[in-house]
C-alpha cells in the first residue's frame, strides 16, 4: 500500500503562535517531527500556509506543500496537501497518515499501529487510544475520551467523562471502569479523506469541538487500536517547558 504521511503545520496557533519553529534539542519542533516520521514512512511532507515554516522546511530539504490559509482543521489541510502532492509527483497514494506537528517525541509505535490498522481492507479511518489511569485525566476536557464497540470502532468522542458511572463517587470513577483517552493521530484511506472533508459541520462536532464526531454522525467508521505509551503534545509554552525537561 502506498502511504503518504502529512504533517499539518500552522504558524498562527491561538495558544502558542510560532510553535512549529521553537527549538528543541538544537532543532525546530517541525524538524524533530519530520525526521522521526521519515524513519518509518517513505513519503513524508509538511503541509503549511506560512512562508516561515516553508523556509524552515527548505533549510533541511524537507518535502512540503503550501496550502490555503482558510482551513479549519488539520484534516482539511491534509486533503488539500494530498491532491497537491499527487499532482506534483504524478503519484497516487492509497492512504494518508495525519501526524500532529506539535509532537516532537512522537512514538514510533503510534505510527506503526495506525499504519497496520489502515492497511486492513475494511478500515476507513484509523486512530489510537490509551487507557486512562488517573482521575484527573478522566475529567480533563483537554483530553478527549472515546467509547468503543466490540468491533473496535469508535462510538463517540467527548470532552466529558464517558461513560457516566452511576452510584459511585467521582473520585473513584477511574477505579470502577475503563476510560480511554484519544491519541491524536489518524490514518485515512485517501478516498475517505476526500469525502469527509466535504461534509458539513455536525451538531455533535460543534458541541464538543471534535471533528471526529462529524464522521461518525455521517456513518463513517473509525477503527481503534490501543497503546500503553503516552503522547506528549505541545499546545502551550508551559507544555514546551515540560517537553524540554523530558
Amino acid at each position: 500500500m502506498n502511504i503518504l504521511a502529512i504533517i499539518p503545520s500552522r504558524y498562527a496557533s491561538t495558544r502558542f503562535p510560532g510553535k512549529p519553529l521553537v527549538m528543541i534539542n538544537g532543532k525546530t519542533m517541525i524538524r524533530n517531527v519530520y525526521e522521526r516520521v521519515s524513519k518509518i514512512v517513505d513519503n513524508v511532507i509538511i503541509a503549511t500556509d506560512d512562508y516561515r515554516i516553508e523556509n524552515e522546511a527548505k533549510s533541511f530539504n524537507a518535502n512540503y506543500v503550501m496550502t490555503s490559509t482558510e482551513h479549519k482543521s488539520g484534516t482539511d489541510r491534509c486533503a488539500e496537501a494530498l491532491l497537491i502532492y499527487e499532482k506534483q509527483t504524478n503519484k497516487k497514494f492509497d492512504a494518508v497518515i495525519n501526524i500532529q506537528g506539535d509532537e516532537p517525541f512522537i512514538e514510533s509505535e503510534h505510527i506503526e499501529k495506525v499504519l497496520n490498522v489502515i492497511k486492513q481492507k475494511q478500515t476507513q479511518i484509523a486512530s489510537l487510544v490509551k487507557e486512562i489511569n488517573n482521575n484527573e485525566d478522566v475529567f480533563n476536557p483537554d483530553k478527549p475520551k472515546v467509547i468503543i464497540n466490540k468491533n473496535n470502532n469508535a462510538i463517540y468522542f467527548s470532552r466529558s467523562p464517558i461513560p457516566y458511572i452511576r452510584d459511585t463517587k467521582k473520585e473513584e470513577w477511574h477505579l470502577k471502569n475503563k476510560f480511554f483517552k484519544h491519541i491524536g493521530i489518524y490514518a485515512y484511506k485517501s478516498n475517505i479523506l476526500l469525502e469527509i472533508t466535504k461534509l458539513q459541520q455536525s451538531i455533535l462536532e460543534k458541541a464538543e469541538s471534535l471533528e471526529q464526531n462529524r464522521w461518525i454522525e455521517n456513518g463513517y467508521t473509525i477503527t481503534i487500536d490501543y497503546t500503553k505509551r503516552e503522547s506528549l503534545s505541545i499546545d502551550t509554552e508551559e507544555d514546551l517547558k515540560k517537553a524540554l525537561n523530558f
